[in-house]
């Protein structure tokens, strides 16, 4: 997801997978796969800087999951439920 600024104001987080295009119409309106239009105050060049990050983020995220693979992790153990004591 990336943030964007609405044209009225406030923030809207978008799936940046589901973008199809951005115009600038000189404002600039994106189009999602499904027809869904937003008017964002960020310009083209914006939307397109913050997708290439979000997405360079997604494989740090995964390169760093691969890394600690072999690395032993936090055992997850059943707590009694209190209300049973």
């Amino acid at each position: 997801m990336i943030l964007l600024t609405r044209l009225n104001g406030p923030q809207i987080a978008v799936n940046a997978d589901l973008i199809e295009r951005a115009e600038a119409t000189p404002d600039t309106v994106l189009t999602l796969v499904d027809g869904t239009k937003y008017l964002v105050a960020e310009t083209v060049q914006e939307v397109i800087d913050r997708v290439r990050l979000f997405r360079a983020s997604v494989l740090v995220a995964a390169k760093e999951l691969e890394e600690s693979a072999g690395q032993p992790r936090a055992t997850l153990r059943a707590l009694p439920d209190p209300s049973e004591s």
